[in-house]
C-alpha cells in the first residue's frame, strides 16, 4: 500500500487504497474536509432516518410496548455510543482513522440493509395487529435477526463517531492562526451541514416510512450509506493521514500502576528535587506535547526515576509499568481533567433521550391530523429540535460572530462556561414544559374517554425546540471542550469520550425508567411508566423527576465543574504555548520556516464550505 506524506504528517500505515501518484495540490484543508463533510452528511442522513423512527417501527411492526420498547431503544442508543471506545482504540492503535471510518460505514451499510429486509419480508417480523386485538410477540429468530441488524449499525456507529470529527480536524494545521480559526469553525459547520441535510431529507424519508412503505423508507437510507462510502473514497487522495500513535488507554493503565507503586514518594512544589523521565519524543512537529497540567500531581510520581536501574543502556525504561514518561502522565491528566465537565454533559444528554422515546409515544397518542387527509408522522417532532439547532448555529456563526468582529475589531464569542450553563438551563425548561404538556394531553384524553387525546401534536413543538437548543448550546460546547483539551494525538479518544457520555445517559435513562416502574408499581398500583396506554401512566411526574435531576446538575456545574472549563484567556495562552512548542520542534528538525506558511495557505476560507 502506497503511503502519502505531508510536511507535517505521514500515513503511518494507512492511506489511499489505489496505487496512484501523489496529488499535485497539497493535502488537507477545506479541500479534503468537503469530502469528509459529504460522507458525514449522508451517513447521518441514513442513520438518523432509522434513529428518528425506530420507536414507531418497533411499536407498530414488532408489537413492542411499554418498558420493553424503551429498554430496547435506549440500550441500543447506549451501546452504539459505548462502542465508540472500542472504535477509538482500533483507530489509534491499529487501523488509523481513515480505515476505521471506512469499515464503520460499511458495517452500518450492512446493518441498514438487514433492517430493510425486516421491513420487506413479513416472515422476519410478527403478525401486525391493531389497538383492539391481541398482539403477537416476536419469536426468538425474528428478534435475533433484528438485534443482529441493530448490532451491525451499532458497530458502524462505534467506528464512525470517535473518528469523523477527529479525521476532519486532522486536515487543519493548528500551528497557524488560520488553521486554529478554521478548526473552531469546523465544529459548528460540521453540526450545521448534516443537520440541514437531515431537515431536507428526513421530512420525506420519515413520511415515506410512516405513511407509504417501511421497506422503501429503509431502502433510501441504505442507498445513502452507499453514497456516503463512495464520496469518502473519492476524496482519499486529498486527506492528511496521521501516524498511528498506539493505544493511549494502555499508557494510561501504566501511569496509574506506576503512580500507585510509587505512592509513598513525596513531591514538593519544586520539581527540580526529583529526576523525571522525559525523553525527546519522536513525533511530527504538528503534534505538540500535551500542555503541563497543574492538577492531579499525584500522577507525576509515575515519571519519577527512583533508581538508575529503572533505565537500560539506551535510556528507556526496563519496565514500562514501573516508570512512565512525562508525556504519558500529561495525557492521563488531560483525560482526568475533563471528567467533571463530562458528568455535566451526561445530565444534558439524559433530557435528549427522553424525547426520542417518550416524546414519540406522546405524539402517537395525540391528534395528528392536518385537514381531512394528512397526518403528521410522530417522528417529525424531532425536526423541531434540528430547526432550533440550525437556527442557533447560523445566527451565532453567521451573524453574531462576524458582526461582533466588525464592531470590536476582534473575535468575540460566548465562553464555554456560558454555553454549557445555558444548555443545562434549557434542559431543565425542556422537561418542565414536557411535563405540563403531558398533563394536559392525558387529562383531555381521559375526559374524552379515548386512546388518542384531542390535543394537537403541534403542542409538543416547544419541548422539542428546547431540546434542540440544549444540544446547540451544551452538546456543541462539550464536544469542543473535550476535543480542544486533548492533545492532537488523542482526538479520537476525545470523540469517544463525548459519545461515551451519550451512552451513559442512555443507560441511566433505562435504569431510571425501570426503577420508577418497579417502585411505583408496588402493592398492585398502576406504575407511572409502562404499558400500552400512556393515559394510564403518569409520564408528567417522570418528566418532573428528570427536571429535578437537571436542577441538581446546574448546581453541580455552577459551583464545581465549571472550574475545570478554561477561560478564553487560558485557551489563548494554551494555543500560543502549543504553537511555540511545535515551532521549536520544527526548528530542531531543520524544517524550513516557510513550510508552515505554505500549509497555512492550503485551506479555503470557511465561508466557501
Amino acid at each position: 500500500m502506497e503511503t502519502e506524506s505531508h510536511s507535517h504528517s505521514n500515513t503511518g500505515g494507512q492511506g489511499p487504497l489505489s496505487l496512484e501518484s501523489e496529488p499535485k495540490k497539497p493535502a488537507g484543508g477545506w479541500r479534503a474536509v468537503k469530502y469528509i463533510l459529504g460522507n458525514e452528511s449522508f451517513e447521518k442522513l441514513a442513520s438518523m432516518s432509522l434513529v428518528s423512527n425506530i420507536t414507531l417501527y418497533l411499536r407498530t411492526k414488532y408489537n413492542m410496548n411499554g418498558i420493553l420498547l424503551v429498554n430496547v431503544v435506549t440500550i441500543w442508543f447506549g451501546s452504539s455510543n459505548l462502542l465508540s471506545i472500542a472504535g477509538a482504540i482500533v483507530s489509534d492503535a491499529y487501523l488509523g482513522r481513515f480505515l476505521t471510518l471506512l469499515i464503520g460505514t460499511i458495517c452500518a451499510l450492512l446493518g441498514m440493509g438487514c433492517m430493510t429486509l425486516t421491513a420487506s419480508i413479513p416472515q422476519l417480523r410478527p403478525q401486525e395487529c391493531n389497538e383492539q386485538s391481541l398482539c403477537t410477540e416476536p419469536h426468538k429468530l425474528q428478534l435475533g435477526f433484528l438485534f443482529a441488524a441493530l448490532g451491525l449499525i451499532a458497530i458502524g456507529a462505534g467506528c464512525i463517531r470517535p473518528c469523523n470529527i477527529a479525521f476532519g480536524a486532522d486536515q487543519f494545521d493548528t500551528t497557524t492562526e488560520k488553521g486554529r480559526s478554521q478548526l473552531e469553525s469546523f465544529f459548528n459547520w460540521w453540526y450545521l451541514l448534516f443537520t440541514v441535510a437531515l431537515l431536507i431529507a428526513l421530512t420525506g424519508v420519515v413520511y415515506i416510512q410512516t405513511n407509504i412503505s417501511w421497506a422503501i423508507g429503509f431502502a433510501i437510507p441504505t442507498a445513502c450509506f452507499v453514497v456516503s462510502v463512495t464520496i469518502f473514497l473519492i476524496g482519499q487522495h486529498t486527506y492528511i493521514y496521521k501516524r498511528i500513535q498506539g493505544s493511549v488507554f494502555i499508557d494510561m493503565a501504566k501511569v496509574i500502576a506506576a503512580s500507585f507503586r510509587k505512592r509513598k514518594i513525596k513531591l514538593g512544589s519544586d520539581d527540580n528535587q526529583h529526576s523525571f523521565y522525559d525523553p525527546v519524543q519522536e513525533q511530527d512537529p504538528e503534534i505538540p506535547k500535551p500542555m503541563k497540567v497543574k492538577r492531579f500531581n499525584c500522577l507525576d510520581k509515575a515519571a519519577v526515576i527512583t533508581d538508575p536501574g529503572e533505565l537500560d543502556a539506551q535510556g528507556t525504561p526496563t519496565n514500562s509499568w514501573k516508570l512512565c514518561s512525562v508525556q504519558q502522565v500529561q495525557q492521563l491528566k488531560c483525560l482526568v481533567g475533563i471528567i467533571p465537565v463530562w458528568f455535566s454533559g451526561i445530565g444534558c444528554f439524559l433530557v435528549m433521550d427522553q424525547l426520542s422515546t417518550f416524546g414519540v409515544l406522546q405524539a402517537i397518542q395525540m391528534n395528528r391530523s392536518v385537514g381531512n387527509h394528512f397526518k403528521i408522522p410522530p417522528a417529525w417532532m424531532t425536526i423541531s429540535s434540528m430547526i432550533a439547532l440550525s437556527i442557533w448555529i447560523y445566527v451565532y456563526e453567521g451573524i453574531y460572530i462576524p458582526t461582533a468582529k466588525k464592531i470590536l475589531k476582534r473575535r468575540s464569542s460566548l465562553t464555554l462556561q456560558q454555553r454549557i450553563g445555558i444548555g443545562i438551563v434549557m434542559s431543565i425548561l425542556c422537561m418542565v414544559v414536557a411535563g405540563v404538556v403531558e398533563k394536559r394531553r392525558r387529562e383531555q384524553a381521559i375526559k374524552q374517554g379515548s386512546f388518542t387525546s384531542p390535543v394537537h401534536i403541534l403542542v409538543l413543538i416547544p419541548q422539542f425546540f428546547l431540546a434542540g437548543l440544549t444540544e446547540a448550546f451544551a452538546a456543541v460546547a462539550i464536544m469542543e471542550f473535550v476535543t480542544v483539551q486533548m492533545p492532537e494525538s488523542m482526538r479520537s479518544i476525545a470523540g469517544s469520550i463525548f459519545f461515551l457520555s451519550l451512552s451513559i445517559a442512555s443507560y441511566l435513562s433505562s435504569l431510571i425508567v425501570n426503577v420508577i416502574h418497579s417502585i411505583t408499581g408496588r402493592n398492585g398500583k398502576l406504575p407511572w411508566l409502562g404499558g400500552h396506554d400512556l393515559n394510564k401512566n403518569r409520564l408528567d411526574y417522570y418528566y418532573y423527576i428528570i427536571a429535578t435531576l437537571g436542577a441538581i446538575n446546574l448546581i453541580y456545574f455552577t459551583f464545581f465543574s465549571s472550574n475545570y472549563v478554561p477561560s478564553s484567556k487560558a485557551i489563548k495562552v494554551s494555543e500560543e504555548s502549543q504553537l511555540e512548542n511545535s515551532v521549536n520542534q520544527s526548528e530542531a528538525r531543520d524544517v524550513p520556516s516557510n513550510e508552515m506558511m505554505q500549509d497555512e495557505e492550503r485551506g479555503l476560507d470557511s465561508k466557501t464550505i
